[in-house]
């Protein structure tokens, strides 16, 4: 990604990290009124489906991710060939609601500096449903996990544990 697509607000963080690694988010996206519709089959099913396609389609690359009832936690790193973070939430926020309910506008994004930040921000993400009381410990609960990239192409492994 050109430095010349970023926000003025990153351009200087890009020039001190270097132009040639790829920018990793932790995104927070929430359904407005905080209405609880995001944790069942369905919703779960239509993220994963865009998740798994999002690298060939958008030049995204989801990472581990949580679907809680009312908010999504990602993290994603964009490829060097991506659309920008703006139409990458749109597409996935007009994917999965389906017109069955609605996001609040915008989203949360911190771009994470290390792999230290990153594995700070996952213990976060990991634990949401147990700081949440919907289950006892992260592995229990069903909706969330790593999507591992390989010669095959994008793999889900489903769990919070990793």
């Amino acid at each position: 990604m050109e430095t010349e697509r970023l926000p003025r607000r990153l351009r200087r963080v890009r020039e001190i990290w270097g132009l040639h690694q790829p920018a990793l988010f932790f995104l927070t996206i929430c359904v407005v009124g905080r209405n609880k519709v995001l944790d069942n089959e369905k919703v779960f099913t239509w993220l994963l489906a865009f998740l798994l396609g999002s690298s060939q389609r958008y030049g995204w690359y989801p990472k581990r991710f949580v679907l809680m009832p009312d908010h999504l936690h990602l993290i994603a790193w964009q490829g060097n060939s991506s659309v920008s973070l703006g139409q990458w939430i749109k597409a996935m926020k007009a994917v999965i609601a389906k017109r069955k309910f609605a996001w609040q506008q915008g989203f949360f994004n911190h771009l994470l500096r290390s792999g230290e930040s990153e594995a700070q921000k996952w213990e976060y993400i990991r634990f949401n449903p147990v700081r949440a009381g919907l289950v006892s410990r992260p592995q229990e609960w069903p909706y969330g996990g790593e999507i591992i990239y390989d010669k095959n192409g994008p793999c889900f492994v489903c769990g919070t544990e990793l």
